[in-house]
């Protein structure tokens, strides 16, 4: 599996995770690092943890379109979960 297939399932997975948690307590959606920064900065800890696993080689790192993607699909995952499940938290 390449290297980006497995950071989109690992954001839907994210964003997954983020929708339990705001339906589950809504009242986490006005905390002061809103929902859609915990997606971002799951999408840093993915970068972080693969610089440090390959080392810093040239041509391991993921390009800025499969970070942009994974991020909408983090994002998008966790408001069409929480709408769907009709949670009132605020995401942004």
């Amino acid at each position: 599996m390449r290297l980006d297939h497995l950071f989109f399932l690992y954001m839907a997975a994210v964003g997954a995770a983020a929708a339990a948690i705001l339906i589950a307590a809504p009242q986490a959606g006005d905390f002061f690092i809103k929902p859609y920064f915990w997606v971002l900065l799951a999408v840093a800890a993915f970068d972080l943890a693969n610089y440090a696993f390959a080392r810093g080689k040239p041509g391991a790192m993921l390009g800025m379109d499969a970070r942009l993607l994974g991020f909408v699909i983090g994002i998008v995952a966790m408001v069409a979960i929480k709408t769907l499940a009709g949670s009132t938290a605020n995401v942004f």
